[in-house]
Protein backbone atom coordinates (compact mmCIF):
# COMPACT_ATOMS: atom_id res chain seq x y z
CA UNK A 1 0.00 0.00 0.00
CA UNK A 2 2.66 2.93 -1.13
CA UNK A 3 1.84 5.73 -2.08
CA UNK A 4 3.40 9.62 -1.66
CA UNK A 5 1.95 10.87 1.23
CA UNK A 6 0.69 15.04 1.08
CA UNK A 7 2.35 15.89 4.58
CA UNK A 8 5.86 15.10 4.23
CA UNK A 9 7.46 16.02 0.67
CA UNK A 10 11.07 15.70 1.14
CA UNK A 11 13.69 13.20 2.89
CA UNK A 12 16.01 13.65 5.36
CA UNK A 13 18.96 16.33 4.21
CA UNK A 14 22.06 14.81 2.31
CA UNK A 15 24.16 17.34 3.37
CA UNK A 16 25.00 19.65 6.71
CA UNK A 17 25.89 22.97 5.80
CA UNK A 18 27.53 24.75 9.13
CA UNK A 19 28.71 28.43 9.09
CA UNK A 20 31.97 29.19 11.53
CA UNK A 21 31.80 29.95 15.14
CA UNK A 22 33.18 32.89 14.40
CA UNK A 23 29.92 34.46 13.14
CA UNK A 24 28.03 32.83 15.92
CA UNK A 25 26.90 29.88 13.90
CA UNK A 26 26.59 26.59 14.09
CA UNK A 27 29.94 25.72 13.16
CA UNK A 28 32.48 25.06 10.29
CA UNK A 29 36.15 24.10 9.51
CA UNK A 30 37.95 27.29 11.06
CA UNK A 31 40.17 27.92 8.30
CA UNK A 32 37.09 27.75 6.14
CA UNK A 33 39.01 25.24 3.55
CA UNK A 34 38.05 21.51 3.52
CA UNK A 35 39.99 18.60 4.15
CA UNK A 36 39.54 14.82 3.89
CA UNK A 37 36.92 13.43 5.66
CA UNK A 38 38.36 10.21 8.04
CA UNK A 39 36.89 6.89 7.29
CA UNK A 40 36.28 6.26 11.45
CA UNK A 41 34.00 8.69 13.82
CA UNK A 42 35.59 8.65 17.21
CA UNK A 43 33.22 10.56 19.76
CA UNK A 44 33.94 11.77 22.97
CA UNK A 45 30.28 11.92 24.93
CA UNK A 46 30.04 13.29 28.05
CA UNK A 47 28.80 10.42 29.40
CA UNK A 48 28.07 6.82 29.63
CA UNK A 49 25.71 4.99 27.67
CA UNK A 50 22.39 4.43 30.03
CA UNK A 51 20.24 1.69 28.56
CA UNK A 52 20.37 -0.26 25.44
CA UNK A 53 16.54 -0.07 26.19
CA UNK A 54 14.88 2.73 23.74
CA UNK A 55 11.67 2.90 26.58
CA UNK A 56 13.96 3.63 29.09
CA UNK A 57 17.24 5.79 27.74
CA UNK A 58 16.53 9.33 28.11
CA UNK A 59 17.70 11.86 25.19
CA UNK A 60 20.18 13.59 27.06
CA UNK A 61 23.74 12.13 25.78
CA UNK A 62 22.53 8.90 24.43
CA UNK A 63 21.61 10.05 20.78
CA UNK A 64 24.68 8.59 19.30
CA UNK A 65 24.97 5.11 21.13
CA UNK A 66 21.29 4.44 20.09
CA UNK A 67 21.55 6.20 16.42
CA UNK A 68 24.16 3.95 15.51
CA UNK A 69 22.15 0.77 16.21
CA UNK A 70 18.57 1.55 16.00
CA UNK A 71 16.77 3.32 13.38
CA UNK A 72 13.70 5.65 14.11
CA UNK A 73 10.74 6.00 12.46
CA UNK A 74 11.13 9.57 12.66
CA UNK A 75 13.97 11.72 12.76
CA UNK A 76 14.65 15.85 13.27
CA UNK A 77 16.54 17.70 10.95
CA UNK A 78 18.71 20.43 12.16
CA UNK A 79 16.19 22.90 12.67
CA UNK A 80 14.14 20.18 15.02
CA UNK A 81 11.66 19.53 12.30
CA UNK A 82 10.47 15.89 11.80
CA UNK A 83 11.43 14.78 8.59
CA UNK A 84 11.33 10.91 7.07
CA UNK A 85 13.27 7.79 8.09
CA UNK A 86 11.79 4.25 8.51
CA UNK A 87 8.59 5.87 7.61
CA UNK A 88 8.46 7.44 4.83
CA UNK A 89 5.53 9.82 4.78
CA UNK A 90 2.75 10.00 6.95
CA UNK A 91 -0.69 11.79 6.91
CA UNK A 92 -2.72 13.49 9.32
CA UNK A 93 -6.53 13.15 9.23
CA UNK A 94 -8.51 16.51 9.11
CA UNK A 95 -9.61 16.08 13.09
CA UNK A 96 -6.03 15.69 13.72
CA UNK A 97 -7.33 12.21 15.30
CA UNK A 98 -5.78 9.58 12.62
CA UNK A 99 -1.81 9.92 11.80
CA UNK A 100 -1.59 7.19 8.79
CA UNK A 101 1.97 6.34 8.12
CA UNK A 102 3.84 4.21 5.35
CA UNK A 103 7.04 1.65 6.24
CA UNK A 104 10.06 1.16 4.40
CA UNK A 105 9.88 -2.30 3.03
CA UNK A 106 14.02 -2.53 2.80
CA UNK A 107 14.88 -2.76 6.35
CA UNK A 108 15.39 -5.71 8.27
CA UNK A 109 17.09 -6.10 11.88
CA UNK A 110 20.42 -7.13 12.81
CA UNK A 111 19.35 -10.74 13.81
CA UNK A 112 17.47 -11.24 10.42
CA UNK A 113 13.81 -10.68 11.69
CA UNK A 114 11.67 -8.42 8.71
CA UNK A 115 10.96 -4.91 9.65
CA UNK A 116 6.92 -4.37 8.67
CA UNK A 117 4.39 -3.13 9.50
CA UNK A 118 3.45 -5.51 12.81
CA UNK A 119 7.03 -5.15 14.09
CA UNK A 120 6.71 -1.51 13.88
CA UNK A 121 3.21 -1.85 15.86
CA UNK A 122 4.86 -4.21 18.65
CA UNK A 123 7.66 -1.45 18.94
CA UNK A 124 5.09 1.29 19.27
CA UNK A 125 3.05 -0.72 21.70
CA UNK A 126 6.56 -1.24 23.78
CA UNK A 127 7.38 2.38 23.96
CA UNK A 128 4.14 3.77 24.79
CA UNK A 129 4.60 1.68 28.05
CA UNK A 130 8.32 2.53 28.79
CA UNK A 131 9.22 4.52 32.12
CA UNK A 132 10.50 7.15 29.52
CA UNK A 133 9.39 7.01 26.19
CA UNK A 134 6.13 7.31 27.26
CA UNK A 135 6.00 10.89 26.97
CA UNK A 136 5.69 10.63 23.41
CA UNK A 137 2.22 8.38 23.26
CA UNK A 138 0.40 9.52 26.48
CA UNK A 139 -2.61 11.19 24.24
CA UNK A 140 -2.05 7.83 21.67
CA UNK A 141 -5.11 5.16 21.84
CA UNK A 142 -3.77 2.45 19.77
CA UNK A 143 -1.97 1.55 17.00
CA UNK A 144 -2.91 -0.61 13.28
CA UNK A 145 -0.68 -2.76 11.01
CA UNK A 146 -3.52 -1.68 8.33
CA UNK A 147 -1.17 -3.70 5.83
CA UNK A 148 2.46 -5.08 5.54
CA UNK A 149 3.82 -1.28 4.85
CA UNK A 150 1.00 0.81 6.31
CA UNK A 151 1.02 1.26 10.01
CA UNK A 152 -2.21 4.25 11.42
CA UNK A 153 -1.74 5.90 14.88
CA UNK A 154 -5.04 6.67 16.50
CA UNK A 155 -5.38 9.38 18.94
CA UNK A 156 -7.76 9.77 22.14
CA UNK A 157 -7.38 13.65 21.03
CA UNK A 158 -5.21 16.15 19.03
CA UNK A 159 -1.75 16.16 19.93
CA UNK A 160 1.05 18.50 18.21
CA UNK A 161 4.00 17.10 20.33
CA UNK A 162 3.70 13.49 18.59
CA UNK A 163 5.81 13.56 15.58
CA UNK A 164 8.17 16.00 17.25
CA UNK A 165 8.71 13.36 20.38
CA UNK A 166 9.15 10.37 17.82
CA UNK A 167 11.63 12.08 15.74
CA UNK A 168 13.42 13.01 19.23
CA UNK A 169 14.47 9.82 20.07
CA UNK A 170 11.46 8.24 20.76
CA UNK A 171 10.91 5.78 18.14
CA UNK A 172 13.60 3.71 17.65
CA UNK A 173 12.80 0.16 16.36
CA UNK A 174 14.48 -2.83 18.29
CA UNK A 175 13.74 -6.48 17.00
CA UNK A 176 10.03 -8.20 18.63
CA UNK A 177 11.95 -11.03 20.01
CA UNK A 178 13.99 -9.10 21.98
CA UNK A 179 10.45 -7.12 23.34
CA UNK A 180 9.09 -10.36 23.55
CA UNK A 181 12.40 -11.46 25.74
CA UNK A 182 12.57 -8.63 27.78
CA UNK A 183 15.88 -8.19 26.99
CA UNK A 184 16.07 -4.97 25.34
CA UNK A 185 18.66 -3.60 27.87
CA UNK A 186 21.16 -6.11 27.32
CA UNK A 187 22.69 -5.82 24.08
CA UNK A 188 21.05 -3.78 20.94
CA UNK A 189 19.42 -5.31 18.22
CA UNK A 190 18.53 -3.03 15.87
CA UNK A 191 17.94 -2.12 12.14
CA UNK A 192 20.33 0.86 11.96
CA UNK A 193 23.63 1.69 10.18
CA UNK A 194 25.75 -0.32 12.24
CA UNK A 195 26.34 -2.85 14.88
CA UNK A 196 27.75 -3.39 18.14
CA UNK A 197 31.51 -4.78 17.81
CA UNK A 198 32.98 -7.38 19.58
CA UNK A 199 35.89 -5.23 20.58
CA UNK A 200 33.79 -2.78 22.34
CA UNK A 201 34.65 -2.44 26.07
CA UNK A 202 31.29 -1.11 28.30
CA UNK A 203 31.93 1.55 30.37
CA UNK A 204 35.12 2.42 28.33
CA UNK A 205 34.89 2.15 24.53
CA UNK A 206 31.87 1.84 22.48
CA UNK A 207 32.74 0.25 18.66
CA UNK A 208 30.33 -0.05 15.81
CA UNK A 209 30.81 -2.01 12.18
CA UNK A 210 28.86 -0.47 9.76
CA UNK A 211 26.04 -2.59 7.72
CA UNK A 212 26.39 -3.34 4.65
CA UNK A 213 23.61 -2.44 2.19
CA UNK A 214 22.19 -0.42 5.18
CA UNK A 215 18.72 1.37 3.35
CA UNK A 216 20.43 4.93 4.44
CA UNK A 217 24.16 3.98 4.46
CA UNK A 218 24.50 7.21 2.06
CA UNK A 219 23.47 9.05 5.54
CA UNK A 220 26.57 7.00 7.07
CA UNK A 221 29.15 7.41 5.54
CA UNK A 222 31.87 6.28 8.23
CA UNK A 223 33.09 3.05 7.86
CA UNK A 224 33.42 2.58 11.99
CA UNK A 225 31.91 4.79 14.59
CA UNK A 226 33.97 4.64 18.57
CA UNK A 227 32.45 6.37 21.21
CA UNK A 228 34.57 6.91 24.17
CA UNK A 229 32.63 8.27 27.40
CA UNK A 230 34.93 11.06 29.24
CA UNK A 231 33.21 13.20 31.68
CA UNK A 232 36.37 14.99 32.97
CA UNK A 233 36.45 18.42 30.25
CA UNK A 234 40.09 17.81 30.12
CA UNK A 235 40.55 14.26 29.31
CA UNK A 236 38.11 15.00 26.52
CA UNK A 237 40.13 17.86 25.18
CA UNK A 238 43.55 15.71 25.75
CA UNK A 239 41.92 13.09 23.40
CA UNK A 240 41.04 15.10 21.09
CA UNK A 241 44.51 16.69 20.50
CA UNK A 242 46.09 12.99 20.99
CA UNK A 243 44.16 12.01 17.93
CA UNK A 244 42.04 9.84 19.98
CA UNK A 245 38.56 11.64 19.51
CA UNK A 246 37.80 13.75 16.28
CA UNK A 247 34.33 15.17 18.00
CA UNK A 248 33.79 16.11 21.77
CA UNK A 249 31.59 17.69 23.70
CA UNK A 250 33.11 21.15 24.10
CA UNK A 251 32.73 23.98 26.30
CA UNK A 252 33.88 28.04 26.44
CA UNK A 253 37.62 27.19 27.64
CA UNK A 254 38.42 25.09 24.61
CA UNK A 255 37.82 27.78 22.14
CA UNK A 256 41.30 29.00 22.08
CA UNK A 257 42.46 25.58 21.62
CA UNK A 258 40.14 24.95 18.96
CA UNK A 259 40.84 28.06 16.93
CA UNK A 260 44.80 27.37 17.63
CA UNK A 261 44.26 23.49 16.05
CA UNK A 262 41.86 24.76 13.16
CA UNK A 263 39.35 22.91 14.79
CA UNK A 264 35.65 23.28 13.72
CA UNK A 265 33.03 24.54 16.33
CA UNK A 266 29.24 23.65 16.13
CA UNK A 267 27.43 25.62 19.44
CA UNK A 268 23.10 26.02 19.25
CA UNK A 269 20.72 27.28 22.11
CA UNK A 270 20.60 24.07 24.03
CA UNK A 271 19.30 24.76 28.05
CA UNK A 272 17.93 27.31 30.17
CA UNK A 273 19.76 27.73 33.40
CA UNK A 274 17.90 29.34 36.39
CA UNK A 275 15.58 28.59 39.99
CA UNK A 276 12.84 26.08 38.99
CA UNK A 277 9.96 26.74 41.42
CA UNK A 278 7.42 24.20 41.86
CA UNK A 279 5.56 25.33 44.30
CA UNK A 280 3.29 28.27 42.60
CA UNK A 281 0.27 27.60 45.60
CA UNK A 282 2.70 28.13 48.78
CA UNK A 283 1.42 24.59 49.59
CA UNK A 284 5.31 23.94 51.42
CA UNK A 285 6.71 27.90 51.94
CA UNK A 286 3.49 30.43 51.72
CA UNK A 287 6.07 33.02 50.30
CA UNK A 288 6.11 31.48 46.99
CA UNK A 289 2.49 31.73 46.20
CA UNK A 290 2.78 35.18 46.00
CA UNK A 291 3.57 36.42 42.85
CA UNK A 292 4.99 39.46 44.05
CA UNK A 293 7.52 37.53 45.44
CA UNK A 294 8.03 35.22 42.47
CA UNK A 295 8.35 38.35 40.68
CA UNK A 296 10.97 39.59 43.09
CA UNK A 297 13.25 36.86 42.73
CA UNK A 298 13.70 37.43 39.11
CA UNK A 299 14.36 40.94 39.53
CA UNK A 300 17.10 39.90 41.97
CA UNK A 301 19.26 37.93 39.56
CA UNK A 302 21.54 39.66 36.89
CA UNK A 303 21.02 36.96 33.99
CA UNK A 304 23.87 38.70 31.49
CA UNK A 305 25.88 38.43 34.58
CA UNK A 306 25.68 35.03 35.06
CA UNK A 307 25.91 34.03 31.51
CA UNK A 308 29.35 35.61 31.29
CA UNK A 309 30.65 34.53 33.95
CA UNK A 310 28.87 30.98 34.62
CA UNK A 311 28.24 29.94 30.96
CA UNK A 312 31.22 32.22 29.82
CA UNK A 313 29.02 34.26 27.32
CA UNK A 314 28.17 31.20 25.14
CA UNK A 315 24.07 31.60 24.77
CA UNK A 316 21.76 34.21 25.29
CA UNK A 317 20.28 35.85 28.52
CA UNK A 318 16.76 35.42 28.74
CA UNK A 319 13.68 35.62 31.40
CA UNK A 320 12.27 32.62 29.16
CA UNK A 321 11.87 29.33 28.66
CA UNK A 322 10.74 29.07 25.41
CA UNK A 323 13.93 28.27 23.16
CA UNK A 324 15.78 31.47 21.91
CA UNK A 325 14.70 31.57 18.05
CA UNK A 326 12.27 29.69 17.90
CA UNK A 327 8.25 29.82 17.74
CA UNK A 328 7.27 30.70 21.42
CA UNK A 329 9.60 33.26 21.90
CA UNK A 330 9.43 36.97 22.31
CA UNK A 331 12.18 38.66 22.62
CA UNK A 332 10.37 41.78 23.94
CA UNK A 333 9.60 39.35 27.02
CA UNK A 334 13.28 39.27 27.95
CA UNK A 335 13.28 42.65 28.46
CA UNK A 336 10.97 42.46 31.54
CA UNK A 337 12.95 42.12 35.16
CA UNK A 338 15.60 43.84 34.65
CA UNK A 339 18.21 43.56 37.33
CA UNK A 340 17.20 45.66 40.16
CA UNK A 341 17.72 44.77 43.56
CA UNK A 342 15.78 47.48 44.85
CA UNK A 343 12.75 46.64 43.31
CA UNK A 344 13.19 42.92 44.53
CA UNK A 345 13.21 44.09 48.18
CA UNK A 346 10.50 46.13 47.81
CA UNK A 347 8.01 43.81 46.22
CA UNK A 348 8.94 41.03 49.04
CA UNK A 349 7.90 43.91 51.63
CA UNK A 350 4.72 44.47 49.65
CA UNK A 351 4.11 41.14 50.20
CA UNK A 352 4.66 41.03 53.46
CA UNK A 353 8.07 39.84 53.39
CA UNK A 354 10.35 42.08 54.34
CA UNK A 355 12.64 40.12 56.60
CA UNK A 356 12.57 37.31 54.13
CA UNK A 357 11.30 33.78 54.73
CA UNK A 358 12.89 30.01 54.91
CA UNK A 359 13.55 28.06 52.37
CA UNK A 360 15.46 24.24 51.61
CA UNK A 361 16.84 23.66 48.10
CA UNK A 362 18.95 20.75 46.77
CA UNK A 363 22.63 20.68 45.97
CA UNK A 364 24.96 18.47 43.55
CA UNK A 365 28.00 19.00 42.37
CA UNK A 366 26.51 19.92 38.24
CA UNK A 367 25.29 23.00 40.00
CA UNK A 368 27.81 24.40 42.52
CA UNK A 369 28.97 26.84 40.05
CA UNK A 370 25.48 28.47 40.52
CA UNK A 371 25.50 28.08 44.50
CA UNK A 372 27.53 31.47 45.44
CA UNK A 373 25.55 33.58 43.65
CA UNK A 374 22.49 32.30 44.72
CA UNK A 375 23.42 32.42 48.73
CA UNK A 376 24.72 35.89 47.97
CA UNK A 377 21.51 37.87 46.45
CA UNK A 378 19.05 35.31 48.60
CA UNK A 379 21.17 36.82 51.52
CA UNK A 380 20.51 40.48 50.54
CA UNK A 381 16.84 40.05 50.47
CA UNK A 382 16.86 38.19 53.65
CA UNK A 383 15.86 34.45 52.71
CA UNK A 384 17.30 32.06 55.29
CA UNK A 385 18.59 29.27 52.79
CA UNK A 386 19.51 25.63 53.99
CA UNK A 387 20.96 23.37 51.33
CA UNK A 388 20.74 19.66 51.29
CA UNK A 389 23.39 17.49 49.24
CA UNK A 390 22.99 14.94 46.91
CA UNK A 391 25.05 13.44 44.53
CA UNK A 392 23.40 13.80 40.96
CA UNK A 393 21.42 10.79 40.44
CA UNK A 394 19.64 11.46 43.89
CA UNK A 395 19.61 15.27 43.07
CA UNK A 396 17.39 13.62 40.07
CA UNK A 397 15.65 11.57 42.15
CA UNK A 398 14.64 14.22 44.85
CA UNK A 399 14.68 17.92 43.28
CA UNK A 400 11.42 17.64 42.28
CA UNK A 401 9.58 17.61 45.44
CA UNK A 402 11.34 20.78 46.62
CA UNK A 403 9.89 24.25 46.42
CA UNK A 404 12.52 25.78 44.11
CA UNK A 405 15.76 24.52 42.76
CA UNK A 406 18.71 25.57 40.54
CA UNK A 407 18.03 23.42 37.20
CA UNK A 408 19.61 23.40 33.83
CA UNK A 409 16.84 21.81 31.87
CA UNK A 410 17.10 21.37 28.14
CA UNK A 411 14.55 23.49 25.55
CA UNK A 412 13.27 22.11 23.02
CA UNK A 413 12.90 23.54 19.32
CA UNK A 414 9.18 22.83 19.42
CA UNK A 415 7.02 24.55 21.41
CA UNK A 416 4.09 22.35 22.49
CA UNK A 417 6.49 20.09 23.76
CA UNK A 418 8.00 23.41 26.06
CA UNK A 419 4.41 23.47 27.07
CA UNK A 420 4.06 19.82 28.07
CA UNK A 421 7.80 19.26 29.39
CA UNK A 422 8.19 22.70 31.09
CA UNK A 423 4.28 23.04 32.67
CA UNK A 424 1.87 20.16 31.83
CA UNK A 425 3.39 16.93 31.52
CA UNK A 426 5.51 15.36 34.73
CA UNK A 427 8.67 15.22 34.87
CA UNK A 428 11.65 14.29 36.98
CA UNK A 429 11.60 17.92 38.02
CA UNK A 430 8.02 18.71 37.84
CA UNK A 431 6.19 15.41 39.50
CA UNK A 432 3.00 16.81 39.88
CA UNK A 433 2.22 20.00 37.81
CA UNK A 434 -0.13 22.59 39.59
CA UNK A 435 -1.21 24.70 36.26
CA UNK A 436 -4.84 23.69 36.34
CA UNK A 437 -4.65 25.23 39.99
CA UNK A 438 -4.43 28.50 38.30
CA UNK A 439 -7.47 28.91 35.73
CA UNK A 440 -6.39 32.01 33.70
CA UNK A 441 -2.91 30.34 32.92
CA UNK A 442 -4.84 26.57 32.20
CA UNK A 443 -7.39 28.47 29.78
CA UNK A 444 -4.42 30.07 27.87
CA UNK A 445 -2.77 26.63 28.28
CA UNK A 446 -5.98 24.86 26.33
CA UNK A 447 -6.19 27.63 23.73
CA UNK A 448 -2.37 27.59 22.57
CA UNK A 449 -3.19 23.73 22.47
CA UNK A 450 -6.63 23.85 20.69
CA UNK A 451 -5.98 26.55 17.93
CA UNK A 452 -5.23 26.07 14.00
CA UNK A 453 -0.94 24.86 13.30
CA UNK A 454 0.86 27.73 12.04
CA UNK A 455 0.98 31.60 13.08
CA UNK A 456 -2.19 31.02 15.26
CA UNK A 457 -1.22 28.78 17.38
CA UNK A 458 2.19 30.52 17.71
CA UNK A 459 0.63 33.68 18.69
CA UNK A 460 -1.28 31.74 21.45
CA UNK A 461 1.71 30.21 22.90
CA UNK A 462 3.34 33.43 22.82
CA UNK A 463 0.94 34.81 24.88
CA UNK A 464 0.92 31.82 27.38
CA UNK A 465 4.74 32.68 27.50
CA UNK A 466 4.03 36.16 28.72
CA UNK A 467 1.68 34.95 30.72
CA UNK A 468 4.36 33.02 33.10
CA UNK A 469 6.61 35.15 32.22
CA UNK A 470 4.90 38.06 34.26
CA UNK A 471 3.59 35.50 36.98
CA UNK A 472 7.20 34.71 37.78
CA UNK A 473 6.63 31.15 36.81
CA UNK A 474 9.95 30.29 37.05
CA UNK A 475 13.16 32.00 37.60
CA UNK A 476 15.41 31.89 34.66
CA UNK A 477 18.54 33.43 33.96
CA UNK A 478 19.72 32.79 30.48
CA UNK A 479 19.78 30.09 27.74
CA UNK A 480 23.13 28.19 27.34
CA UNK A 481 24.61 26.81 24.01
CA UNK A 482 25.87 23.52 23.51
CA UNK A 483 29.24 23.65 22.24
CA UNK A 484 30.92 20.55 20.06
CA UNK A 485 34.37 20.92 18.17
CA UNK A 486 35.57 18.54 15.37
CA UNK A 487 38.32 17.59 13.09
CA UNK A 488 38.03 19.78 9.89
CA UNK A 489 37.08 16.61 7.86
CA UNK A 490 33.86 16.62 9.71
CA UNK A 491 30.39 18.57 9.81
CA UNK A 492 28.33 18.55 12.83
CA UNK A 493 24.82 20.07 13.35
CA UNK A 494 23.93 20.68 16.95
CA UNK A 495 19.79 20.26 17.23
CA UNK A 496 17.99 22.15 20.19
CA UNK A 497 16.32 19.43 22.00
CA UNK A 498 19.06 16.90 21.80
CA UNK A 499 22.07 17.58 24.27
CA UNK A 500 24.21 15.48 21.78
CA UNK A 501 23.33 14.99 18.53
CA UNK A 502 22.31 11.91 17.08
CA UNK A 503 24.67 10.20 13.78
CA UNK A 504 22.48 11.48 11.49
CA UNK A 505 24.07 15.21 12.25
CA UNK A 506 27.66 13.89 12.29
CA UNK A 507 28.84 13.63 8.61
CA UNK A 508 32.08 13.98 6.68
CA UNK A 509 32.63 18.31 5.42
CA UNK A 510 32.63 18.72 2.09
Amino acid sequence: MKRILAAVAGVAAAGLVLTSCASGGDGAAADGGQSNAPSELKVGNFLDLVTWDPSAADIGFNGPYLSAVYDPLIALDGEGQPVPALATGWEVSDDSLTITMDIRDDAEFSNGEKLDADAVVENLEFLQTGIVSQEAYLNVDGFEAVDADTVEIRMKKRDDRLLYFMGLGRSYMIAPSVIEAGTAAEAPVGSGPYTLSDATVPGAEYRFDKVAGHWAADEFAFDTVTIVPLQDPAARLNAMEAGQVNVIFADASMLSTAESNGWSVARKIASWAGLRINDHTGSQVPALGDERVRQALNYAFDGASLLDTVAQGLGEPSRQVFAVGYPGYDGAIDERYAFDMAKAKQLLADAGYADGFEIAMPMAPAFQPWQPIVEQTFGELGIRLTWDEYQMADYQSNAGTYPMFIVSLAVDSDPVATIARQLTVPQWYNPEPDISEFPELQAQVDAALAAPRGDEQNAEIVELNEMITDAGWFVPWYQSDNVFLTDPGIELTPVTGMMFPTLRQIRPAG
